[in-house]
């Protein structure tokens, strides 16, 4: 049998228009397991559906981010099978913080391995404490990685780092993820929760509509030619150009005044 697991391991509130979510299972380092994963994509959910929310703050308790997937779990004799654990748990999750309309802070307290690494790197923005590692530790025990890392990781830092990373399973600190270009910003640990939070809060005072197109766009740019992407942006730059953020942007410059977006 599997042992018990912890409730209300996502912990959730909402704070000046940010969703903050907390990864709560900190005895083991935050590893998801199958109540876990679904509570995350119930929090996502609504994230997308409460307009109150604007921006969204992904961090973890304790000591780690997230050390991805309870290895208990996955080779228990009643537990999922992997193939379960992929395409139910963690791609769900990915494919909720592409297509989320609002931007969302990969805010990296702790190591971020397996999937836990995976899931930072699909998000908007990663941040991550100067004391803070990535890993992919899939290698470690014959797996590949999930969880859209062998889509981002390539792209984000290129194909042979990131064919080394994956095989190799090396632990890359936050100074050299972020000179590699993984992650946003290296942020001092004393400092890393009202300095990455602020960022969140920022974000979600902006207008978060725009926010949304431009992240339509990052999303095509994948698989576009220059003229599909240069066509893409026309057709987006439009459809901003409709928004009440746009015109209440234009409006406040005008008129010399903190403009006041509303996401729409």
């Amino acid at each position: 049998m599997q042992n018990p697991q912890p409730i209300n391991s996502i912990a959730f509130e909402i704070i000046n228009g940010v969703a903050k979510i907390t990864l709560s299972n900190p005895t083991k380092y935050n590893a998801f397991y199958r109540e876990m994963a679904f509570e995350l994509q119930a929090k996502l959910d609504e994230c997308q559906e409460v307009d109150e929310v604007r921006a969204v703050y992904i961090t973890g308790s304790g000591k780690a981010f997230c050390a991805g997937q309870d290895l208990e779990e996955a080779i228990a004799s009643d537990g999922p099978e992997l193939t379960k654990i992929v395409s139910e748990h963690y791609n769900p999750i990915i494919l909720q913080l592409r297509n989320l309309r609002k931007p969302v802070v990969a805010a990296v307290n702790g190591v971020a391995a397996g999937a836990g690494a995976n899931i930072a790197l699909a998000c908007d923005i990663v941040i991550a404490k100067r004391s803070a590692s990535f890993i992919q530790a899939f290698s470690k025990i014959g797996l590949i990685p999930d969880s859209g890392g062998t889509f981002f990781l390539p792209r984000i830092i290129g194909f042979q780092k990131a064919s080394a990373l994956m095989m190799l399973g090396d632990k890359i600190v936050a100074d050299e993820a972020e000179k590699l270009g993984m992650i946003y910003k290296v942020i001092e640990d004393d400092v890393f929760e009202e300095e990455s939070w602020a960022i969140a809060t920022k974000l979600a005072s902006m207008p978060t509509y725009g926010l949304w197109l431009t992240k339509k766009a990052l999303n095509e740019t994948y698989n576009n030619t220059l003229i599909q992407q240069l066509s893409l942006e026309d057709d987006l730059q439009s459809t901003a150009g409709e928004s009440y953020d746009y015109n209440e942007g234009v409006q406040a410059f005008l008129d010399k005044r903190r403009p006041e977006f509303k996401g729409k």
